[in-house]
């Protein structure tokens, strides 16, 4: 029994996909006389209903098949006309099969139906070369497409919370927990957990190109982060509270529920800046608390909170600016900093080819998954027709359902495959020697043989799957024209060739998956963003009115796609097989919150960061820049570490005897600090534990961040 499959949302699936197949297949093919249509009536709800994951609820399902309608009719046709010859049908699936999976750029909706898609390309392109059938198949295509839309919306599937109620309902807790700290932190970061993507479904994923669905997915970052910042304060000291940061919070209170309220209904958005009003003023409330005579000066640990409280605030800001962006689609006012929000102002037009342009890199999983499907497609076809297999569009449908993003976890489909099929193949070819040209009989086994083995084979996993639908094809084909038990002969031939050849393909392209690109990009993102450490620093150390800006010279765009792509790679990493997805090792989920830390800090500790109000020289100022410069050696040590170089660890910096850091910047410490212990909590889970606590850390201390 496979783990966590929805047995009544299987049951619904194999229920549509068998009426729409019924209602289509046996009037065309008995009624009309039309085998050719029925053939294709009978594939194209397979095709959408269960090759193709299209997410969502069952009316966002039939409209993406109504929006996909005249894709399949176009790919029926072009392979009806280059099934001319061997190459021309080569050359046709290499550049369908890149092109279709590639579309994964746009989302889980292309994505979802691209496999369904490239079926109406491979069962079109194949021999006897007959244009003059074309208006049968597509006829047979529109029906089964028709009639599976309607399915979907009389039997549906039940519709999930948006993206945007999900944030409303998150921001809803921080509310509270800003309001009034009352929210235990466990709480709070179940909250924000549950806006991890691999906890929405598909459907409702911000993963589109354009404005608003790049501002969710930025808002839900941001309001994870949010939570998890209103998580440690609340375990801070209670003793540490003041009353500039309890009316900061109280802000950031009320800006969380005017989000949330303006995501759920569109109307009443929070007063623009009026948070960041508050900030400033909170900010220069600081400057004249640390301004005054050293007797005077609050204590460090009132500092640390306050520097903790803005930093949340700003998260809160963010989450302001990109809900504007979501609901309204462009800003209402001038988003800031630009890098951050740098696809405010772009066209739609312009968005999609930054993501597209983006991923066209071997760097990208969506790249590598598209060029190792074509290739073995194209293999497929050209070895089904140079060999002249009998039904050779099976050799592909193997390829296309079979092969996986690791050489590891395709063996293993093709393993039980194969079991399922030869067992699914002696079983139907007893049934056609048993039962003979009696096709009164197969019409009859067809509707059931569908039910039961679209609805067991989820459950019982792909051996039951496959052999089942041998079964189907079978009875199928057994109905259109005189078969004998070699029909099962050929289809086992062909599924072995096309388990044979997806093998290949996987082991000599990227055959380990996400798995060593997913080091790549993590190791890269961390080398990029710890560049920006040294610069932010000495922002920090600039006096007050100094006409110096060092932080203007950081760039952060290389950095925000390198996150991008990370986090296409980790995201592949974990949807593939458990056993790579699951096994211990790094933990990537903390590199890219490190990676989202260093990044923030380059942002907010310029505008709202404490500085020195004298020189930037002394032993504190030296700390500080030491400090920076190890933590940028640390971000490039442990990336290196990810990469499995090791690297020795250099002793921390230690501090000025006289001269503690938050004499300097308060805000500068705590950035620092934390960034050492999460560089820490990276290296333990890299290293065995022996070794990963061995050496302090840059900037580690005994007060926890």
């Amino acid at each position: 029994m496979s783990a966590g499959v929805d047995k009544a949302a299987a049951l619904r699936k194999a229920v549509r996909v068998t009426l729409a197949v019924s209602i289509g297949f046996y009037p065309l093919l008995y009624a009309a006389e039309q085998p050719i249509a029925a053939l294709y009536a009978l594939f194209a709800p397979i095709a959408f209903g269960l090759l193709s994951a299209i997410p969502g609820s069952g009316r966002q399902r039939a409209s993406v098949m109504l929006c996909a309608l005249p894709a399949a009719l176009a790919l029926a046709s072009l392979g009806t006309v280059l099934a001319v010859n061997t190459w021309a049908a080569v050359g046709g699936v290499l550049a369908v099969g890149f092109l279709l999976t590639f579309a994964a750029v746009a989302g889980p909706r292309p994505a979802g139906t691209g496999p369904g898609l490239q079926l109406f390309y491979i069962l079109a392109c194949f021999p006897p070369y007959a244009p003059d059938s074309l208006g049968a198949r597509l006829l047979g295509l529109t029906t089964g497409i028709l009639l599976l839309a309607a399915c979907e919306v009389l039997l549906p599937e039940p519709s999930a919370a948006s993206y945007r109620e999900r944030l409303a309902r998150a921001l809803g807790t921080a509310a509270v927990g800003a309001a009034r700290g009352e929210v235990p932190p466990e709480k709070l970061r179940k909250a924000g957990s549950k806006l991890r993507l691999s906890h929405i479904p598909p459907a409702e994923r911000p993963a589109g190109a354009g404005r608003k669905d790049r501002a969710l997915d930025q808002a839900g970052r941001s309001v994870r982060r949010l939570l998890e910042q209103l998580a440690t304060l609340a375990e801070a000291t209670p003793g540490a509270a003041d009353d500039a940061s309890a009316a900061l919070l109280g802000r950031v209170a009320a800006v969380c529920t005017a989000c949330a309220r303006f995501l759920r209904t569109g109307s009443h958005p929070p007063l623009a800046g009026a948070l960041e009003e508050a900030m400033l003023r909170f900010q220069e409330e600081r400057v004249r608390l640390v301004s005054g005579p050293p007797g005077d000066m609050p204590p460090t640990a009132v500092l640390q909170r306050q520097s903790r409280v803005l930093a949340l605030a700003e998260s809160a800001r963010i989450v302001e600016v990109t809900a504007d962006i979501a609901v309204n689609g462009r800003p209402t006012a001038p988003a800031a900093p630009p890098d951050l929000f740098w696809y405010a102002e772009l066209s739609t037009p312009r968005l999609w080819a930054h993501r597209v342009l983006g991923n066209m890199t071997f760097r990208s999983v969506v790249f590598q998954n598209a060029v190792r499907t074509a290739l073995a497609l194209a293999a497929a076809r050209l070895v089904a027709g140079s060999f002249d297999l009998a039904h050779g569009f099976w050799v592909l449908l193997a390829v296309l359902t079979l092969g996986r993003t690791t050489v590891g976890a395709t063996w293993r489909t093709v393993r039980l495959s194969v079991a399922g099929n030869a067992v699914g193949a002696l079983v139907a070819g007893a049934l056609l020697t048993g039962v003979g040209p009696h096709t009164d009989v197969y019409a009859a086994l067809l509707a059931p043989a569908m039910l039961v083995g679209f609805s067991l084979g989820p459950l019982l996993g792909i051996a039951f799957a496959q052999g089942a639908f041998t079964l189907v094809v079978a009875t199928a084909f057994a109905q259109m024209s005189p078969v004998t038990w070699r029909l099962s002969e050929a289809r086992m031939i062909d599924v072995v060739t096309g388990s044979v050849i997806g093998l290949v393909c996987g082991l000599l392209a990227w055959p380990a998956g996400a798995r060593r690109e997913v080091r790549r990009a993590m190791a890269g993102l961390l080398r990029s963003c710890g560049g920006m450490v040294p610069p932010t620093a000495e922002t920090l150390l600039t006096p007050p009115g100094s006409s110096t800006q060092t932080v203007q010279t950081v760039q952060t765009l290389p950095s925000l796609h390198k996150v991008r792509l990370a986090e296409a790679a980790y995201a592949q990493y974990r949807s593939e097989a458990p056993g790579a997805s699951q096994e211990a090792g790094p933990d990537w989920h903390a590199v890219l919150i490190a990676a989202g830390h260093m990044l923030m800090g380059a942002y907010r500790l310029p505008r709202f960061g404490l500085r020195p109000r004298a020189g930037t020289t002394g032993p504190s100022a030296a700390w500080a820049r030491a400090t920076a410069a190890a933590l940028e050696v640390e971000a490039d040590r442990i990336a290196s570490l990810l990469g499995g170089r090791t690297v020795p660890a250099r002793p921390p910096v230690p501090h000025p005897g006289d001269y503690p850091p938050t004499s300097l910047s308060v805000d500068l410490e705590v950035w620092m600090t934390s960034l050492g212990h999460q560089f820490g909590h990276i290296e333990a889970s890299v290293t065995p534990p022996s070794r990963s606590g061995a050496p302090g850390l840059p900037g580690s201390s005994s007060r926890e961040p």
